[in-house]
């Protein structure tokens, strides 16, 4: 009976790490999740500006609807196509910018946080939410890749506590299901998009945003109270769409190579933008985590094992 009330005691000190590793494994999968930011009524529109409006330099061609307020002015300059609605200032675009406070707000409280590093260039980020304490940059020629591990729900938010700037031919990467349509920049003062870039998500700047000659933006550039400039540009507002054959990559502009997951459509009416949606984001250093954890367990169980063996022999 002794033995056996050894034994027992045993087997309760080796179940704790047991359940233990159960609730840590859980917090690691989810304390970087991200949720797809609800835009409301500005989900529609590619371009909102505020004081200063709406300014363009060459053939601009926008896919998606367009507002200003409350600067309406409808001046925009250039040769701009509009494959969408100009809503100037009326109703539906002051309904968009209050809209848009909101989604910035939302996506701005996302968190707990990942520290990034000052320049996004060259590396490879699973889905979660990212913060800069300054200046967010994003530098050429290495582009920025988001890989969605075949989750194609998954979702990045980049929250940028000053600027957002993207170098001269920056780009970003889309890969294994990952959709422009759940990619969020909130930028707490003012965005610019460098000459020739090839850049993906959202922008929901605070202040102005500024969009170069040759640029190529696959998502919005909504401004709070600033001017939206730009020059020679595409911007084509993102629809999400199934995966249809894993590993696929997407790059800006509608391309989209063998395998490929992601459609970008000019907007034709409701789409399914993926609100709602959460995803997980698991980093290496998690990874490492739950390894540990998982050995232990398996060294605890292992010697419940051998108790159980020198009490039967």
């Amino acid at each position: 009976m002794k033995n056996s009330r050894h034994v027992s005691r045993h087997v309760r000190l080796a179940a704790a790490p047991i359940a233990g590793l159960a609730l840590l494994v859980a917090a690691a999968t989810s304390a970087y999740a991200a949720t797809a930011v609800g835009l409301g009524t500005a989900d529609t529109f590619v371009v909102l500006s505020g004081t200063g409006g709406i300014t363009n330099t060459g053939p601009t061609t926008l896919n998606g609807d367009i507002g200003n307020f409350p600067d309406p002015s409808g001046a925009y300059g250039g040769a701009l196509t509009i494959n969408g609605t100009d809503h100037a200032g009326d109703g539906v675009t002051q309904t968009a910018k209050l809209d848009l406070v909101t989604a910035f707000n939302s996506a701005a409280g996302q968190g707990p946080t990942l520290p990034v590093s000052a320049d996004l260039g060259g590396q490879t980020l699973v889905p979660g939410v990212y913060n800069q304490a300054a200046t967010m940059n994003l530098s050429a020629p290495v582009p920025l890749t988001l890989d969605a591990a075949g989750n194609p729900n998954a979702v990045w938010v980049f929250q940028a506590a000053s600027d957002l700037i993207v170098g001269s031919g920056a780009s970003v990467t889309l890969i294994n299901g990952a959709q422009a349509c759940n990619v969020f920049w909130v930028v707490t003062s003012s965005a610019t998009i460098g000459t020739g870039a090839n850049f993906i998500g959202t922008i929901m700047a605070l202040t102005s945003i500024t969009v170069r000659t040759g640029a190529t933006v696959q998502g919005r550039v909504l401004s709070q109270t600033g001017t939206v400039t730009l020059d020679t540009n595409t911007i084509t507002r993102p629809v999400c769409a199934a995966p249809t054959t894993p590993g696929g990559t997407t790059t800006p502009g509608g391309t989209t190579t063998p395998g490929g997951t992601q459609v970008a459509a000019t907007p034709t009416g409701g789409v399914s933008t993926g609100d709602g949606s959460t995803s997980q984001g698991i980093t290496t250093g998690k990874y490492l985590l739950i390894g540990v954890l998982v050995v232990t367990a398996a060294g605890a169980m292992g010697a419940v094992a051998g108790m159980r063996r020198k009490q039967n022999a």
